[in-house]
């Protein structure tokens, strides 16, 4: 009699258990909703590195065609050797640093040449001022005669009172010197944002690259996962059902 109840409590409880869905409804929804989220993340990866790689040649192109329509040559004292003999003749102290860039005779077309040409380009300007930049020069021409101590030992002053005059105007004749700052000052520093520009595009292909292969990464894994396990958002639920067989008791 007992063997029969627990025969019966036994089929019971296999019978339970078979209609149980495996894997159950949530645990089914939370991994179809981790599937698809790989999916569209790593479409999103995927999207945002062919971009990113695009925006970064097109920049990289942009800056050397916007050079090479400059027409810049380097002269033939813009090498490493030449330019520190002419440094030293200039008296330019040793603190100075000196490129080390050739770009003798060669076409100012890259970032990196841009740079190099407007390195040389502050040597020259600082040969022509004796070594002086902009702010350490003086705004007029000084007058023969000014106490050195109002002067910038060059020429150069900012007082009023010791500045040469123009015999037409009567006012201070501006230091010619200090203009020729302003020049180097602003073509520098569109050769350097040259560079810069041309770096961050190649800044941008290294991160499309790494968006891309990321991406790719990511829906291997997300797709790779749901071909081990066929209970998946990409192949449905599959109920399986097992033949349990209750040995008979006597």
């Amino acid at each position: 009699m007992k063997s029969g109840r627990r025969t019966a409590m036994l089929r019971a409880k296999v019978k339970s258990s078979l209609k149980e869905p495996r894997p159950r409804r949530k645990e089914f929804e939370m991994r179809k909703g981790l599937e698809i989220g790989g999916v569209v993340a790593a479409a999103i990866l995927v999207a945002f590195g062919i971009a990113a790689i695009v925006m970064g040649v097109n920049g990289r192109s942009t800056v050397r065609d916007s050079l090479k329509l400059e027409q810049i040559v380097g002269s033939p004292d813009m090498t490493p050797a030449a330019i520190k003999v002419e440094a030293q003749k200039a008296g330019l102290p040793a603190s100075v640093k000196l490129p080390t860039v050739d770009v003798a005779g060669k076409q100012i077309n890259t970032g990196a040449r841009a740079r190099a040409f407007a390195s040389y380009m502050r040597i020259h300007a600082l040969e022509a001022t004796g070594g002086l930049t902009y702010s350490q020069m003086g705004r007029f021409v000084a007058k023969p005669g000014a106490p050195a101590k109002f002067t910038d030992g060059h020429g150069g002053t900012s007082d009023e009172k010791y500045a040469a005059l123009d015999p037409k105007t009567q006012r201070p004749v501006d230091n010619g010197l200090r203009n020729l700052w302003v020049t180097e000052t602003a073509l520098t520093t569109a050769l350097n944002t040259s560079y810069m520009a041309e770096q961050l595009s190649l800044f941008g292909l290294v991160v499309g690259i790494a968006l891309l292969l990321a991406g790719i990464g990511f829906g291997i894994l997300a797709i790779g996962g749901a071909l081990r396990n066929p209970q998946t958002a990409f192949f449905g639920a599959k109920r399986t059902t097992s033949t349990v067989r209750v040995a008979p008791t006597t």
